[in-house]
C-alpha cells in the first residue's frame, strides 16, 4: 500500500490493486443501506398521515412504507458476485501435433 501524499488528505493507505474489500466493510455498508432504509419507513408513514386530503399521494406514501422492508431485507443481503478468475492452462498438443501434421521427407536408398 502507498500512503496518499495529496494535501489536506489524512495519512491513510491508498489502495493501489483490485483487492476485494474486506468482509466487515460489506457487512458495514449494508448494515447502513438497511438502517437508512428502515428508518425511512416512519416518516413516510407520518408524511401519509399529513398527506390524507390528498389521498392518491397518502396511497402512494404508505405502499412505499409497506414495500420499504422487503427491499431493505434483498439490498442488505445482496453480496458482490465473487469475482472469477480466467485459467491460464498450457496445451500440450498444439506443438506436437503441428511437428506430426507436415509432410516428413523420405530418403530412397
Amino acid at each position: 500500500m502507498r500512503r496518499s501524499r495529496r494535501p489536506g488528505t489524512q495519512d491513510r493507505p491508498v489502495l493501489i490493486t483490485e483487492a476485494a474489500r474486506s468482509y466487515q466493510e460489506e457487512h458495514d455498508a449494508r448494515r447502513r443501506k438497511y438502517a437508512i432504509m428502515m428508518g425511512l419507513r416512519v416518516p413516510l408513514l407520518v408524511a401519509a398521515a399529513f398527506a390524507y386530503k390528498v389521498w392518491w399521494l397518502a396511497l402512494i406514501l404508505i405502499l412505499l412504507s409497506v414495500v420499504l422492508p422487503w427491499m431493505a431485507v434483498l439490498i442488505a443481503n445482496d453480496r458482490p458476485a465473487l469475482k472469477t478468475e480466467r485459467m491460464n492452462r498450457f496445451r500440450h498438443e498444439t506443438r506436437a501435433t503441428q511437428l506430426e501434421a507436415r509432410e516428413h521427407p523420405v530418403i530412397d536408398g
